[in-house]
């Protein structure tokens, strides 16, 4: 396939290269059926690899209603896209990387802590979790620091649903979300690029507002691998580096976590990355951004709205300075 680079380093595809999914996932069965058969060379290994082994486990379908309240009208970016270019360090830097090493995570048996200041702390699997609420599908779309943004139909509950079973203190102002570190399953872990484990944090406030959902599944199925399986946050008024991915324990606490990102470079990324076109990155400009999938690299960019286009959670940031509070 060929590819345009832009100057940020991003790679897109031209979207007459972007395979309807049917297709694609009978192209990916003939090449399962080739690899079974030892008839598959190195190359066509790597497609499989690429393609199908780093799917979740069983590709289950999640039922759910669509929530017509959290659904943006923009065409939904292809299943394709949204599971073959992602940002996961911990399978590695490149855009390819997560779908290429992601199949390697094992994702059951798999459990949740759920600790800190709260009344009711817990351990919990992953297939209780996914039933404390009932699922809903919502489309949202999801705008990168880098410059690039999807629009992706997200299955699972309001994070809210979470906090009222566990009942936070009066202490708790903060969620603190880690993210599973194992050098084993994710080669990306042996690299110091940034401090392991993953971690992510919220005011706890806008953990309370509804956008911001705990999710298990995309286009009506489990979370791929390479986006988080089986558990993530969806928080799609933040640049998405927020939405932190493959959960296993969750902190209510008194203080601001030290996020993975504000540690490395807190001058460039600050703790609360609301989606502002009148914050530039220090290497950027957040001003537009390009939707992957549309129209190939010549696209014309759009223009990049403030929190996304969720306005409103603007009430959480009143009085505050957000171009000090970026």
């Amino acid at each position: 396939m060929l590819f345009k680079r832009n100057p940020n380093g991003i790679d897109i595809p031209f979207s007459s290269e972007i395979t309807p999914r049917h297709i694609f996932e009978s192209r990916r069965s003939f090449i399962r059926q080739l690899a079974v058969g030892s008839i598959a060379g190195g190359a066509l290994m790597d497609m499989l690899t690429r393609e199908a082994f780093a799917q979740s486990e069983g590709a289950q379908k999640l039922a759910a209603k669509r929530d017509t309240a959290f659904v943006v009208m923009d065409k939904p970016t292809s299943y394709k896209d949204a599971t073959t270019y992602n940002n996961f360090y911990e399978f590695g830097t490149d855009k390819t990387d997560p779908s290429r090493y992601a199949g390697a995570m094992k994702t059951r048996p798999w459990t949740v802590a759920i600790e800190g200041e709260v009344k009711k702390p817990m351990t919990i699997d992953i297939d209780s979790l996914m039933k404390l609420a009932p699922l809903e599908e919502r489309v949202y779309r999801l705008r990168c620091v880098e410059g690039w943004s999807m629009v992706i139909p997200w299955t699972g509950y309001s994070f809210s649903e979470l906090i009222r079973k566990v009942e936070p203190t009066g202490n708790a102002k903060f969620v603190e979300f880690i993210s599973l570190a194992d050098k084993k399953q994710m080669p990306g872990v042996r690299s110091p690029v940034l401090e392991w484990p993953y971690v992510e944090g919220l005011r706890l406030d806008e953990a309370k507002h509804p956008l911001a959902l705990l999710t298990f599944g995309m286009y009506g199925e489990v979370l791929p691998n390479q986006n988080g399986a089986p558990l993530r946050m969806v928080v799609p008024w933040k640049y998405g580096f927020k939405s932190v991915k493959s959960i296993v324990k969750i902190r209510f606490v008194k203080d601001q976590p030290r996020t993975a990102w504000n540690i490395a470079a807190p001058q460039e990324y600050g703790f609360y990355s609301n989606v502002n076109p009148e914050v530039d990155h220090p290497r950027w400009s957040q001003a537009t951004e390009r939707r992957i999938g549309e129209d190939g690299f010549f696209a014309r960019k759009r223009k990049t709205l403030m929190f996304n286009g969720y306005s409103d959670v603007a009430s959480l940031y009143s009085g505050m300075d957000l171009k000090k509070f970026f």
